[in-house]
């Protein structure tokens, strides 16, 4: 009498089955953990304070500040007083475009300076133009920088600094006052001459020449009809068109 045992085959195959087709369930819960926790932690940082933070800093730099490979950690940790009090989710991201980071920096930088009333940005036909009252860099009838525009000059400097893939051309506009003088026979001359001065300026401060090009527009161009006192103050200006580099794949 031959013993027959039980045929498990069958069975074993559909657990194998089962287990094969329901795997793909538990990597997906851990993908949506993962997503979860991810999108947390962005919320929590989008409201972080750097107050807190600079406060954790100096704990931090109270406990290493002997160990001197440290050196360059501890100067990443310095926040400047004028930068914003929170962080944006787009800073965290990388998520925010590199013209409204320029645009950011540069207004920043006139919110905290004494020029801010003399500075403005905005965007004309895809480039971003900065304009600097005239009375904020020159006295009148005159080309030579005066004492404050070098404080308002070395501070955009250093924004320019941070994009060197932006060209700069700096535009001289006048208001139409007639000038007449051994140095400055028209409005022309003064103001290329006073675009001129300011890319010297900038120059001298290290910014690279092939960035940079001078125009005198004179009181062609101006903003407001010059009707006023006040418009013809507006007209008397300096702007720097900032235009992206072109590469060679575009």
């Amino acid at each position: 009498m031959s013993s027959s045992t039980p045929d498990n085959t069958s069975h074993d195959s559909f657990i194998s089955d089962e287990e094969e087709t329901s795997g793909w369930l538990v990597t997906f819960a851990d993908m949506m953990t993962l997503l979860l926790v991810f999108f947390v932690l962005l919320y929590s940082l989008a409201s972080f304070e750097t107050e807190k933070y600079k406060s954790a800093v100096e704990k931090i730099k109270t406990s290493i500040e002997t160990e001197s490979k440290l050196i360059g950690l501890l100067e990443l940790m310095e926040i400047p007083e004028s930068m914003d009090t929170r962080i944006t989710i787009e800073d965290l991201t990388g998520l925010r475009s590199r013209k409204d980071t320029l645009i950011r920096d540069i207004n920043r930088f006139a919110a905290t300076g004494k020029a801010e009333d003399s500075i403005t940005t905005t965007i004309l036909d895809g480039k971003i133009v900065v304009r600097i009252r005239g009375e904020a860099l020159f006295q009148s009838g005159l080309a030579e920088l005066n004492q404050d525009a070098y404080r308002v000059l070395d501070e955009i400097t250093r924004v320019l600094f941070d994009y060197p893939d932006y060209n700069i051309n700096i535009k001289g506009h006048t208001d139409d006052v007639p000038i007449s003088t051994d140095a400055y026979p028209s409005n022309w001359e003064l103001s290329a001459i006073r675009a001129t001065n300011v890319l010297k300026h900038l120059i001298k401060r290290g910014i690279q020449p092939e960035r940079l090009t001078a125009t005198g527009y004179g009181k062609i161009r101006p903003l407001v009809p010059n009707t006023s006192e006040e418009n013809r103050s507006m007209n008397r200006r300096v702007e720097f068109v900032l235009e992206k580099k072109k590469t060679p794949f575009r």
